[in-house]
């Protein structure tokens, strides 16, 4: 599932580029990076640094985020932050048709580092984070990027993240609200307990959430197989299917 500030905008067809900010700034004692903040712990969030593009949708000011070759995840304590949102109010989920936005289309309503918890909590968060004598921590609006679905491995890592592992390659994906697909008869059997729903493929067709996810994850002792739906830029995982043994 996706961010609703996230998806609040039309599609980037005809957007005019305004600019592209460097991921750094100049000045030595801050350095600033754009991507989804994703909770990662108390007062903490990782984050993987991606290029940005200012541009402008339907008169809205908006950043259209791209992959850096070679970006590493970083994790940063974000306690006594600065943080500015684009929704009218600190405690909203969704920007309600109300959006806040300074020149630079960076938010603007001026939030606690409580608030940057609640906003984690809804899953990944685009955001530029300006790290200097304090943290500053910035929501912008981000266009829907097209999810993808595939079949692998995957490995837990904690309660809300995984690996996915598929031709070699292994990519970090966050999760908090997540269809879960399963073959066993109940959501809380263990890890390919049994195989009361399977489809003609081999994959799961009852309808659990990431509870049953989490909770059936913990069971492997290995990586496991599955085919998942997600977001790859934003390292969101939004469904998974169990897949029975061959």
């Amino acid at each position: 599932m996706l961010r609703p500030i996230a998806l609040g905008l039309a599609a980037l067809a005809g957007a005019a580029s305004i600019a592209s900010p460097a991921v750094a700034a100049s000045a030595s004692t801050t350095k600033v990076v754009y991507g989804f903040a994703w909770a990662d712990g108390s007062h903490t969030l990782r984050i993987t640094p991606l290029k940005p593009q200012l541009v402008k949708a339907n008169g809205v000011l908006t950043y259209k985020l791209s992959s850096i070759a070679g970006a590493k995840e970083q994790r940063i304590k974000y306690s006594g932050a600065d943080f500015r949102r684009v929704a009218g109010a600190c405690d909203l989920k969704e920007t309600e048709g109300i959006v806040k936005l300074d020149g630079k289309g960076l938010g603007r309503t001026r939030c606690k580092d409580s608030d940057l918890a609640f906003v984690l909590s809804l899953g990944p968060a685009p955001v530029r984070i300006s790290l200097g004598s304090r943290v500053v921590v910035q929501e912008f609006l981000s266009p829907a990027t097209k999810p993808k679905t595939a079949s692998g491995t995957i490995k837990r890592v904690n309660d809300h993240t995984i690996t996915f592992s598929q031709g070699g390659k292994t990519i970090k994906l966050g999760y908090t609200f997540l269809g879960f697909n399963r073959v066993t008869k109940r959501c809380d059997d263990r890890w390919l307990a049994n195989r009361a729903h399977t489809s003609h493929t081999g994959l799961g067709t009852e309808a659990c959430d990431q509870a049953s996810f989490t909770k059936a994850l913990k069971t492997a002792k290995k990586p496991v197989r599955a085919k998942v739906y997600y977001d790859s830029l934003r390292g969101n995982l939004m469904e998974a299917w169990e897949v029975a043994a061959a």
